[in-house]
């Protein structure tokens, strides 16, 4: 009878139920991964990361699970223990390895590419313009987050939040802050989910309601020609000026260059799903893995969320204010609405634009005009995270 007492205790004492006693912490953050994958599955806030990540998350804080091990990590030459890895290392420490060595963000880039059409920003070049005014809020956090007290490249992998770009954000992180991806990760995540939730206010705040009736005019036909040769020049430009931007970009361009040739449609089908599909569950699962109560539970955590929502909201002022001034000085012949696309958030940001736009009027379609800033944002969040990288990457 003793013997079986002692069993039962035993197993109790190393039951998570345990260990969350020991820490109550792992029961709330349990709590926020169930709601993570309510607002993914009932919501259908961007589900397809958010519910590997909200899933990785509740992992990670079931005591004593030991689902990833980030010491091997968090090393003090910034490098790996790939030894520690390989020998006592389990599944998530196996595929952190893809988010650590920068693998995952621009492979999610190569899919991302080939379901882009950049035939908006081509007809219109002006929308580029709208695209970089977006990324005011990664620079403007940037400064704030110094301010508060965060290293250069901890402050850097905060404002990138701003660019409203998930793999960005990541990859960011991962070069220069690795010990922030899980906060950075969940809250780059959740503010693009809150999009059409986030950005109305703020485009009707700073525009009139003159403006946000103001229809445009329909975007003239770009050919094959100019689709094939946009991501050629596009590659050979911004990497020959910073080369930092040679992972995302490349594979961006890459990935849109497969699909407007039209020559390879097999493994630009394999890019676009089979493989986009593999590498979001293994970034969703493996980002959602380093979010453990140990580490989540702080007060820089707290500065990460206020701040990443004021780098979205900055964001999208800037598109929306460069969309003023356009609309000034073409005459009112560009609805300031579809600046606020300029972030990154491909297609919800523009989606948001059609939606208010027709809401003032309802001969308004803006819906193409504002994917134009909204694929240039993809390229401005690359660009932004390539000098980000280079100015900081020696201050690690």
């Amino acid at each position: 009878m003793q013997g079986f007492l002692d069993a039962v205790t035993g197993i109790a004492s190393e039951s998570g139920f345990m260990g969350i006693f020991q820490n109550p912490g792992y029961l709330i953050m349990i709590i926020i991964a169930c709601v993570l994958l309510y607002l993914a599955i009932v919501k259908q806030f961007e589900p397809l990361l958010l519910l590997p990540i909200a899933f990785g998350m509740l992992l990670a804080n079931l005591p004593f699970g030991d689902i990833i091990h980030m010491e091997f990590f968090l090393t003090e030459s910034g490098h790996p223990d790939f030894v520690s890895v390989l020998n006592e290392g389990g599944l998530a420490d196996m595929l952190y390895l893809g988010v650590k060595l920068g693998i995952y963000p621009p492979l999610i880039f190569l899919g991302i590419g080939t379901m882009t059409d950049f035939g908006p920003l081509i007809s219109n070049p002006k929308s580029l313009l709208l695209g970089a005014a977006a990324q005011l809020g990664i620079f403007t956090t940037y400064i704030g987050a110094k301010f508060l007290g965060f290293t250069g490249p901890e402050a850097a992998s905060i404002g990138i939040i701003g660019g409203a770009d998930g793999p960005t954000a990541i990859f960011v992180t991962s070069q220069l802050a690795p010990h922030l991806l899980g906060a950075i990760a969940v809250a780059a995540y959740s503010y693009m989910a809150l999009v059409p939730i986030i950005q109305p206010p703020i485009m009707k705040a700073l525009t009139t309601k003159k403006e946000r009736q103001v229809v445009m005019k329909q975007l003239r036909t770009v050919s094959k020609t100019e689709k094939i040769l946009f991501p050629i020049i596009c590659t050979i430009i911004i990497c020959l000026i910073l080369p930092t931007a040679v992972p995302l970009v490349g594979m961006l361009m890459l990935g849109n260059l497969m699909k407007e040739s039209g020559v390879v449609d097999r493994i630009n089908k394999t890019a676009g799903n089979e493989l986009m599909n593999i590498i979001t569950i293994f970034l969703g699962v493996s980002v959602g893995c380093t979010t453990s109560a140990d580490t989540f539970f702080n007060l820089q955590t707290a500065y990460i969320i206020a701040l990443g929502l004021l780098a979205f909201c900055f964001g999208t002022a800037g598109g929306v204010l460069l969309g003023r001034v356009m609309c000034w000085v073409t005459k009112g012949q560009v609805n300031p609405l579809i600046g606020s696309a300029g972030v990154s958030a491909v297609p919800m940001a523009a989606r948001v634009s059609q939606k208010v736009g027709q809401k003032e009027n309802p001969q308004n379609f803006l819906l193409m005009h504002a994917m134009g800033p909204n694929v240039a944002g993809v390229i401005g969040s690359a660009v932004a995270a390539g000098i980000l990288i280079n100015m900081l990457k020696g201050c690690i």
